[in-house]
């Protein structure tokens, strides 16, 4: 037989077998649908490793700006996937009805409870089932709902800058300003979505450990994301999951332990609302998102079940701290690296305060609408979302079957393409030639139509069906917090000439920022 006669030379020979069936599938990899005629590294065409390794290098986000840079607005990140810097794709790739669904890289994110994982709004790739479930909690974060959580907000506002004078300003001691914001923006995600502080701030602690897990967990979700199939062999493991799902594992995963213990306190209530609704008289303080969550099942209860409501925890939980904290962080340094912007800042606040504007609290606070009628507060977050973008890797989309048009290039289907915020917001026909540096300015200089322009390329929330759910919550907070804190305290750098370290882990963490505060006594 054929086969009696062929394998003794294979296994003779099979040095020579390995080396051309791995050359066979690098060239096959490098050719693949006729993506090799976009430039790129040189290795991003014949592996996915290429793309691994940069984005386990935690620099990505200008290694890509670097290779749009040299290469122009299609690069090459691996044999299956192109990275788009022009701002007009981003309507052809995230804009509704154009068939696109998220890549394999989000499941990995999924949280797991019971051997299952929890498909939460984020992290599913099934556009049906994310417009049943959107459509179930979309209430809950509309920027109409804003009014009822900025009680819930104002209470953590509160305490933090009560916190922050107790334990850093009447002490002198230096403070890590992001971890502080961080501990902030969980503290104001437990109020949102449980009407409890979970004692971050009171306690000046990682509280279970949580942000030290997610920060793990999101490190290895970016890398492990570029290569999904690696999932399987390591956090997802089918034989792991099983044996959770049948008792004899019990390992559990820390998020979703953590949202639940928290949920569980409150179960008699939330029983009550997904029976009988939302009671007409609500919580002066305000209705929070476990409520609304509840409610949801309430009125959808062939859909939002026991596994959804936590799975919109576990999520608020993945989410709604780390991009908050990032671009919080982003607004204090960039301030303190510019001190004629930070004088000019405190001037409109002091102004503001002086005419009526910003009511004269005795805790220095600022509310929402107040915020909103600061053009200079509003250019420097805007100027400060542009250049510290919290995502540092493109958003993943795959190409519909059939292949599409993205700005005359003809895409196969199933290629993976994306547009990258850190790329996108440093576009000079978009924003000037000055694009590397912070200058507010631009944001108020600008013309109608160009203003117009530069929002619509603004990409730190994503785009489309899919933009960022959370995004009028963490808006809320920034809003909220940087006036106040700027009118309670002034700020200074530790160490004035050193720079910042930045983190790629899917969303672009700050380190070595280290501040101290004192009070501002003399502020209106």
């Amino acid at each position: 037989m054929l086969l009696n006669e062929v394998l003794p030379l294979l296994v003779q020979y099979w040095p020579l077998v390995l080396a051309s069936l791995t050359l066979g599938w690098l060239l096959n990899n490098k050719f693949w649908k006729g993506l090799n005629r976009y430039p790129g590294h040189w290795l991003a065409g014949y592996t996915n490793w290429w793309r691994y390794w940069d984005v386990r290098g935690r620099q990505h986000q200008w290694n890509l700006i670097k290779l749009h840079r040299e290469h122009g607005d299609v690069v090459r990140l691996g044999p299956n996937v192109l990275s788009f810097a022009d701002p007009r794709a981003i309507k052809v790739i995230y804009g509704l009805n154009k068939g696109m669904v998220k890549s394999d890289f989000y499941p990995v994110q999924n949280a797991v409870a019971n051997g299952r994982r929890l498909q939460s709004l984020f992290s599913t790739v099934d556009e049906d089932y994310h417009a049943k479930y959107r459509r179930c909690v979309n209430n809950a974060f509309a920027m109409s709902s804003l009014v009822n959580y900025e009680p819930l907000v104002s209470s953590t506002v509160g305490v933090f800058l009560d916190k922050t004078q107790e334990l850093f300003a009447s002490t002198g001691a230096s403070c890590n300003f992001s971890q502080w914001l961080q501990y902030f923006a969980f503290d104001v995600i437990g109020d949102l979505t449980w009407s409890k502080r979970l004692g971050f701030v009171e306690e000046n602690k990682d509280v279970d450990g949580i942000i030290t897990f997610l920060q793990h967990f999101l490190s290895y979700a970016a890398t492990t994301g570029q290569m999904p199939m690696l999932d399987l062999f390591f956090a997802k493991n089918p034989v792991s999951l099983f044996l959770q799902r049948i008792g004899i594992s019990k390992t559990v995963f820390p998020v979703t332990l953590f949202a639940q213990t928290r949920s569980n306190e409150r179960a008699g209530q939330i029983q009550k609302i997904k029976t009988y609704g939302l009671p007409e008289e609500t919580n002066p303080r305000g209705v929070d998102l476990l409520s609304k969550f509840a409610q949801a099942a309430h009125d959808h209860p062939d859909f939002m079940d026991d596994m959804r409501i936590l799975s919109s925890c576990t999520s608020m939980v993945f989410a709604g701290s780390e991009t908050t904290a990032i671009s919080l962080s982003s607004v204090f340094y960039y301030l303190l690296k510019h001190p004629p912007v930070y004088a000019k800042l405190m001037q409109e606040l002091d102004e503001a305060v002086a005419n009526g504007t910003v009511e004269a609290r005795e805790d220095k606070t600022v509310s929402w609408s107040e915020s909103q009628k600061l053009p200079y507060l509003d250019a420097v977050i805007q100027e400060s979302f542009r250049l510290h973008p919290a995502p540092g890797l493109i958003l993943e989309r795959v190409v519909p079957p059939k292949g599409m048009d993205i700005l005359g290039n003809f895409i196969p289907g199933g290629t993976i393409v994306g547009c990258n915020a850190w790329v996108l917001h440093r576009r000079p026909e978009v924003f000037g030639a000055d694009v590397d540096t912070f200058r507010p300015e631009r944001w108020i200089e600008a013309p109608p139509n160009k203003l117009k322009e530069m929002k619509a390329t603004m990409f730190q929330f994503g785009a489309g069906a899919r933009t960022c759910i959370g995004k009028n919550v963490s808006l809320l907070e920034v809003y909220k917090l940087v006036p106040s804190f700027l009118r309670r305290f002034e700020i200074e750098l530790e160490h004035p000439e050193a720079e910042w370290k930045t983190h790629n882990a899917w969303f672009v963490r700050q380190m070595d920022f280290n501040t101290k505060f004192k009070p501002r006594a003399d502020s209106p």
